[in-house]
């Protein structure tokens, strides 16, 4: 049996369970990957996250290239046993870095040149060693490098030849990933670009798939669009891709942006959003966001969510993950992080037995009534 099979068990509409095999074991789609920037979820450990019934996670590899290397995590029995996680495990090739961190670098047909945001050093990134590092770290699913730029709402001719000679390099580059490629046991997925035009998005992945990749990535996402700009973009960069694909939309984590993208066929996704908002206190559940910094949580005994199984909600009350959070104690924040990645698992399960029972349609409006039903977004009860 191929270890990196994917195959679709339901489907509801555009919707739909799956289940992407690796070679550390089963990953149920739709996925949610924490983002461990340099191989850990910010202050959250293995065991933690296997509690909380994450699957897999996300590390970068831009980041572990820069620090401690991937020679050094090579010697070191590979990234699962350095940072001792046994699951699935995605790695993205350090294209966002090339764009968040624009000013530091220079791009040109064979790759990048930047220093290092760490001690200044130069560094070169191309398609081939960004499959190099990958392979080094040995995570399950890796993808080709990529460059785009950010959308506006009505892009401009400028900015559409742009946009164009993005995906086109993107396209030649990934196709020097794919030579460069050697490991079996890694997914390399395509990355599908485009900008703004919903006909750059639908070229790209019609040339993308040509290829022969096996897996898709749409990226550039989330970077200056619109919601339903980025739903029109989504559905063209979907279309032409083969229903017997995983498809993963890369940094985005919302849990509407979640939902939606669901709706419309993706399968995986990775972001900071849980970790990020938690470290400053602000979490996630079923009737909307919480920010538990608020005045009015000072005295309040009540768990953070009702009928949640993880440490924060279990043990301790809303006033006590405030008094942390005021008096800058970081359990405080690590609480809330585990809190908003169970939330996130939570949320994803019920989505697929939605889906598996047929009745998604009628879940995601009682779902979205009920998250948006809270008023203040960042000062609802739940």
């Amino acid at each position: 049996m191929d270890p990196l099979s994917f195959a679709v068990e339901a489907r509801d509409g555009s919707a739909r369970v799956g289940r992407l095999a690796t070679p550390h074991g089963p990953l149920q789609t739709p996925a949610f990957f924490p983002v461990g920037t340099h191989g850990a979820v910010r202050g959250i450990g293995p065991d933690e996250l296997r509690a909380v019934g994450v699957e897999g996670v996300l590390a970068n590899t831009y980041h572990l290239h820069l620090r401690p290397g991937e020679d050094l995590i090579r010697t070191l029995g590979g990234l699962h046993r350095f940072m001792g996680w046994d699951g699935p495990m995605l790695t993205d090739s350090g294209g966002y870095q090339l764009y968040s961190l624009e000013s530091l670098q220079a791009r040109s047909e064979q790759g990048v040149k930047f220093r290092s945001p760490i001690d200044g050093s130069p560094r070169e990134l191309s398609p081939e060693s960004a499959i190099e590092i990958q392979e080094a770290l040995g995570a399950d699913l890796i993808c080709v490098l990529d460059e785009f730029s950010e959308i506006s709402s009505n892009p401009s001719p400028a900015e559409l030849d742009a946009a164009r000679g993005h995906l086109e390099r993107t396209l030649r580059w990934a196709e020097r990933c794919r030579r460069a490629h050697s490991r079996p046991d890694q997914l390399l997925f395509g990355i599908v670009q485009g900008g703004g035009s919903v006909e750059l998005r639908h070229q790209s992945a019609r040339e993308t798939l040509a290829l022969g990749f096996r897996a898709f990535a749409i990226g550039g996402l989330g970077v200056g669009d619109s919601k339903s700009q980025r739903s029109e973009l989504l559905d063209a960069a979907l279309e032409p891709l083969p229903a017997t694909a995983p498809r993963y939309l890369m940094g985005l984590g919302e849990p509407p942006d979640l939902v939606a993208a669901i709706a419309q066929g993706v399968d995986v996704f990775d972001c900071v959003v849980p970790t990020r908002n938690g470290r400053h206190g602000l979490a996630f559940t079923a009737n909307g966001r919480v920010n538990l910094r608020n005045a009015r949580f000072r005295e309040d005994a009540s768990a953070l969510e009702r009928d949640c199984p993880c440490p924060a909600c279990g043990r301790h009350s809303r006033a006590y993950l405030n008094h942390l959070l005021r008096s800058g104690e970081a359990l405080g924040s690590r609480l809330i992080s585990l809190h908003n990645i169970a939330y996130y698992m939570r949320l994803l399960a019920e989505i697929r037995d939605a889906i598996r029972g047929g009745h998604f349609g009628a879940w995601q409006e009682q779902w979205r009534a009920r998250y948006a039903s809270s008023g203040s977004a960042t000062d609802s009860a739940a």
